[in-house]
């Protein structure tokens, strides 16, 4: 039985995917302890469909797409992470179609279901992608990956069936990942934008006269200022006309309310970007790398079944449909003896 609430829990949070980057080694060491705690439903269970989280991801990038293109034909200066998005969004757009026609609800149906944590009623793979994109920042590397998953089967073995849809479930993960990156992208974007605005009005820019902070910060007071806001409004006004001192000041009182400094806020919000630039370009990269990877090698490397056949000394000399026909009769036997392949 899922628990309650459990179909909200995976999208609860809009951060993005990015944990500690783990070596290769430590990688597995985590695949092990990530399989003992995932167990699965003792039944197949039709669980909670990703289908429609992924037409909403593709909507929400379509829209992050748009408003930053926008900014662009505005002259707007936009942070790299964002030049990465509009550069690459055919590519972003290109792979959610293909995940949409090759993830059918019968075969999503068939895949072993988690029966608890916050995944609960979702793939097990699902976790699995989840967990290796989190601790890889979005990086794919096939030997990296294969070694991941042997290890996870070390503790939990995965069906055939798992092994075949590892590639298309980290393009989900990928997707959902680029996903909360592009909406700190906008909402960083309109908070530099609404920082701008107030800078002109401060400074009489456009030809218009020069406002009172005291006018221009009013609607501002008791309110929290996002970092990229503040950062801005210090990179405008910083060495301009000692009247504009007053202003500074504020800011300076404000964040130190909200328990901050101006040089605090200033480095968090350059670390943010950075690390964005860095998973932008790494999930962007990982889905061309995905796209071009041999899977049937891959799939081959982390079967655990494979191995068995091979124990022969035939097997590996035999074509790929044909081993593959071995593999698909293991698959029909294999719920008549109880077993999952």
């Amino acid at each position: 039985m899922f628990r309650s609430g459990a179909l909200r829990l995976p999208w609860r949070s809009g951060a993005p995917n990015r944990e500690e980057l783990f070596s290769v080694e430590r990688l597995e060491e985590h695949a092990r302890s990530l399989a003992a705690a995932q167990p699965v439903t003792s039944k197949p269970a039709r669980g909670h469909p990703l289908a429609a989280r992924l037409a909403d991801n593709g909507t929400t990038l379509l829209s992050a797409y748009r408003v930053t293109a926008g900014a662009l034909k505005r002259h707007r200066v936009i942070t790299p992470a964002a030049d990465w998005l509009v550069d690459n969004y055919y590519l972003v757009e290109r792979q959610i179609r293909e995940i949409r026609s090759a993830l059918p609800p019968g075969y999503y149906r068939q895949l072993p279901k988690l029966a608890d944590g916050p995944f609960a009623g979702y793939p097990r793979v699902f976790g699995l992608a989840w967990a290796f994109v989190a601790h890889t920042d979005s990086h794919f590397d096939g030997d990296m990956l294969c070694r991941f998953v042997r290890a996870y089967q070390e503790v939990q073995p995965l069906t055939i069936g798992e092994l075949w849809a590892v590639a298309i479930t980290l393009r989900i993960v990928l997707v959902e990942n680029l996903r909360r990156v592009a909406e700190q992208i906008v909402q960083s974007g309109i908070a530099r934008q609404e920082a701008d605005d107030i800078a002109d009005r401060l400074l009489g820019m456009s030809g218009r006269t020069a406002e009172p902070v005291s006018v221009v910060l009013a609607d501002r007071q008791g309110t929290t200022l996002p970092d990229a806001f503040a950062v801005e409004l210090v990179h405008r006004l910083r060495d301009q006309d000692p009247r504009i001192t007053p202003a500074l000041t504020w800011l300076d009182q404000h964040l130190a309310a909200q328990g901050s400094t101006t040089d605090a806020v200033v480095r968090d919000e350059h670390q943010r970007q950075g690390a964005g630039i860095v998973t932008v370009r790494n999930i962007i990269t990982s889905m061309r790398r995905i796209s071009d990877a041999d899977w049937t090698g891959l799939f081959e490397r982390m079967s655990l079944v494979d191995d068995m056949l091979a124990a022969g000394d035939l097997f590996r000399d035999m074509d790929f449909p044909t081993r593959n026909l071995y593999r698909s009769a293991i698959e029909e036997l294999a719920p008549g003896a109880g077993r999952r392949t």
